[in-house]
Parts: structure tokens; sequence; C-alpha cells
């Protein structure tokens, strides 16, 4: 590990402003994630092992091991200063692969300062829904080409969410490097879930519906290997056997969480799945 991410005074063009500023903001502790404008730009202080462990973790592992499933694990859960060094160490490995990420100003047991890597991939959609249809649809499909070229470089993100994205001369870059699920499942697992996890967002926000989710499908399996696209078909298959649980929640209550889950493993199903007897049966009956 570079010595110098220990020392605030070796960020690079901070004054003895800058520094002070940084160090009443990292000593308040107030938010988990704060912007601090310092006198050459915006900086991000996060700090781990903030939030209380949830419900949903007990819940994945006892899911994981019911079902025997890798791709239902949860992340290792660690301390504060090991989950430091796992982002250090996740930012370095995909730097060092090539890929755009912010730069660690500075760590310490329990926070990191962080570049500003600019407007998120999901703040840029926001604008363009209304002010560009077709560019926020390009842009879902750029992000779903690049996961694929990703997972070639055999990495995987963990948390591929547009708020976790963001664009740096045309490339999608990453951030919040908080998951690694390749540490609990094989890659290949983890590659697939990474897809699966984007299209949860991508299936409900893009524009042109499947056509859209169709063009992102093909971008991501231009790059993507083979054995990712058979551990995502192994995923959905499992999922799929849910969907009839789905509407049925549903009826009652149709949270976003739901519809997101409902539209992207429908989707995915309807694509990668062979048709089920009945449907094979039925398209028989209508040649």
């Amino acid at each position: 590990m570079d010595g110098r991410l220990n020392d605030l005074s070796a960020i690079p063009d901070a004054t003895a402003k800058d520094i002070e500023t940084l160090l009443a903001v990292l000593a308040r502790g107030a938010r988990r994630i704060e912007r601090v404008e310092m006198s050459f730009g915006t900086v991000w202080v996060k700090r781990y092992g903030t939030e209380r462990p949830v419900f949903w973790l007990w819940a994945q592992n006892a899911l994981a091991l019911l079902f025997r499933k890798p791709f239902l694990r949860p992340s290792p859960q660690l301390d504060r200063k090991a989950m430091v060094d796992r982002e250090v160490r996740r930012i370095a490995a995909f730097a060092a692969a090539g890929l755009p990420v912010p730069k660690v100003l500075y760590r310490s047991g329990s926070a990191l300062v962080l570049s500003d890597a600019g407007p998120t991939i999901g703040a840029q959609l926001g604008v363009l829904k209304s002010a560009d249809p077709a560019d926020h649809d390009d842009l879902l499909v750029a992000c779903a080409a690049d996961l694929g070229a990703l997972h070639a470089k055999r990495l995987c993100h963990g948390r591929p969410h547009p708020r976790d994205l963001f664009l740096e001369g045309g490339r999608v870059g990453y951030m919040d490097f908080e998951e690694e699920p390749e540490a609990v499942m094989p890659l290949p697992t983890a590659q697939a879930r990474d897809l699966w996890l984007l299209f949860l967002q991508l299936v409900p926000s893009a524009l042109e519906g499947e056509t859209t989710a169709g063009r992102a499908l093909s971008a991501w399996m231009e790059s993507a290997p083979g054995d990712a696209l058979a551990e995502l078909c192994l995923l959905v298959a499992f999922l799929a056997k849910f969907l009839w649980l789905t509407r049925l929640i549903g009826r009652v209550h149709m949270g976003s969480d739901l519809r997101r889950f409902l539209a992207a493993t429908r989707y995915l199903s309807q694509v990668l799945l062979p048709p089920r007897a009945a449907d094979a049966s039925k398209a028989g009956k209508d040649d």
C-alpha cells in the first residue's frame, strides 16, 4: 500500500486550509458519505462501518444455505479497517485493468477521501429521460456493453447500479466497491449476478422497453465470457420459479423493488430460457 495515502499533506494541490478543512470533516463524522469543496475541486469523504447490519444480510445467508445457491450469498462482512482495505484494493485492481475509477487521496482506519468523478450515470439518465430519450436508452446499452468488457477482464463490480457508474472520456467508470461477491462465489457466478443486478435497473427504466433490453443483453454478450452467460441462465432459471409468488404479492403491494425484480427476471427468462412445455405445445398448435 502507498504510505502517502495516510498523509493528508500528500494530497496533490492541497493547501494548509484544505488540510484543516478535511481534518475537521473527518473528526466530525457527520454522514456516511460527505461532499467537501477544496481549493482544487471537490472531494468525497466516505466512512465505513456506520450502518448496522440489516435483516436482509441475514436473510441472504439463510436463503443461500437453504437453496444451496452461491449467487445468493452476501459479500463478507468486515470490520471498518478491512472494509477500507477492500475498497482500496479493488479500486487499484480496476485501475490496473485500465478502467476509470476515482482516485484514493487519503485513507484512515475507517474512512477514505476520494476524488470527484463527476455526475453519475444515474444522474445523467435522469436528465436524458425527458431531454433526449434516444440517448437515454443508448446510455443504458453502453452500461451493459462496458460491463461485458469488464467481465472479459476477469473482474466483476458487485453492484453495477447507475448511481455507482460514471462517464470519463466516453467510457463507463466504476466506483463504490463495497461488494466483493467473487470472495464467496465462483467468478462466473458473480459476473452473472452483476448482469442481473444491472438489469433490475435497466429493464424498468428503458424507454423503449424490451427493444432496449435486447440491445443491452446483446451488447453484454459480445464481450462477456461464455461461462458467465451459462451461469446467468442458471440464475434466471432459479429466480423464474418465484415469478408467480412475486405477482401474487404484487396484487397486495407492488413496491419498486418487487416491480424491478418482476420486470428484469421475467424479461431474462423469456429470452434466455427454453419455452415451458405448455408454451411449446401452444406454439405447435399455432404453426
